[in-house]
């Protein structure tokens, strides 16, 4: 039986307040520019990727919202939001509540906010179907804040459903990660089939312009296979930095942090930095100034609970 003293002790160890900023600015788009990250394979680390590279471009400098929408609410834990029996993400689509009330600030970030998930999201995919615009639900809540912000990320479930193509529907881009391990591309082409119908029906708008591999080991012939045929199918989408299979990244989300906060020095959370730093830059406009960037360089100005800032 553990200890809830020790347990205590450990999150208090562990749990940072202030601010973390990296030294130099990320570049900031024209636009606001709103992701849906979708897999429908589960354990692809779409949820890690989605509140890393959030978290990155936040310590970036840049304004971003996690939108969570996965009834697991996994984002919401891994950023430290509360999403139990408070009000969501399921509350705006069922129209019962406006987004910007539903809004949480995440701890110990420059402009990072979470619209959390909640436990009755799971019930969404039912009452979706006898609203009128069903598919549109979340865009439409979107639309209002958007400007506030530099990115939007919408965390998927693991499936196609009414959640996924109300993401679809509100996004302008779709980022993928894949895992480099065997299957890794079964059921890319069902994606990709649902990603062509909401584009044409629904959202001319849509773009796939991103592919993350994650949990790469470079040791195995399987992954470099995996990366390669990747890189082969999308030459242009791929961001060919592969986030690291590693301990620190898992255990971040169990002490309600990111690995940009948990270790932002470990393999893991270096490589996420890069994979944010080459999103930014792409998304940049085109007669913005080069901004030098290291991203081995991570200026951590935080304190830990009970320490004199």
């Amino acid at each position: 039986m553990v200890d809830s003293r020790e347990t205590s002790d450990r999150e208090s160890e562990t749990k940072v307040v202030g601010v973390r900023r990296l030294k130099e600015a990320m570049a900031k788009p024209a636009s606001t520019r709103i992701f849906t990250v979708a897999n429908q394979k589960g354990g692809v680390g779409k949820t890690t990727t989605t509140v890393n590279i959030a978290a990155a471009l936040s310590m970036g400098g840049l304004r971003v919202l996690v939108v969570d929408l996965d009834p697991q609410g996994n984002a919401s834990t891994a950023l430290g939001v509360p999403h139990r029996d408070i009000e969501g993400v399921y509350d705006v689509l069922m129209g019962s509540a406006q987004i910007s009330s539903v809004i949480q600030k995440v701890a110990g970030f420059p402009a990072l906010d979470c619209v959390p998930s909640n436990s009755s999201l799971a019930n969404a995919e039912v009452n979706l179907v006898s609203m009128v615009a069903r598919e549109l639900r979340l865009k439409e809540a979107l639309d209002e804040i958007s400007p506030n912000y530099d990115y939007i990320f919408i965390d998927c479930p693991p499936s196609l459903g009414l959640l996924t193509i109300n993401a679809l529907a509100a996004a302008r881009e779709l980022l993928i990660p894949i895992q480099t391990e065997y299957y890794a591309l079964e059921g890319l082409s069902q994606l990709l089939e649902t990603y062509g119908v909401v584009k044409k029906r629904l959202n001319a708008n849509l773009d796939l312009s991103t592919i993350v591999l994650t949990m790469f080991d470079g040791r195995t012939r399987l992954s470099n296979d995996v990366a390669a045929n990747v890189r082969a199918h999308f030459p242009n989408e791929l961001i060919d930095i592969p986030i690291p299979r590693a301990v620190r990244v898992s255990e971040a989300p169990s002490y309600n942090q990111t690995v940009m906060t948990y270790d932002p020095l470990s393999p893991g959370a270096l490589a996420y930095m890069q994979v944010a730093r080459e999103i930014a830059e792409r998304g940049k406009p085109k007669d913005a100034l080069e901004v030098k960037f290291d991203s081995n360089v991570v200026n951590i100005n935080y304190k830990r609970d009970g320490e004199i800032a």
